[in-house]
């Protein structure tokens, strides 16, 4: 039983759990902002071929 407390008490003061999900939450926020970005850009090319197709017929 010592030695799961000693673990537990390793564990809470380990600062390896907080910067891990720091990582993880600006993982998160860059993809975001990639899938953002990809989507705009799609949405203007799209719009651009329409017009294109558009002008052609």
């Amino acid at each position: 039983m010592k030695n799961i407390v000693s673990k537990v008490q390793r564990f809470l003061k380990s600062e390896d759990g907080p910067t891990a999900v720091e990582y993880a939450i600006m993982l998160a926020l860059i993809v975001i902002v990639c899938l953002a970005a990809i989507q705009s850009v799609g949405t203007n090319a799209s719009s651009k071929f329409n017009q294109i197709a558009t002008q052609l017929n």
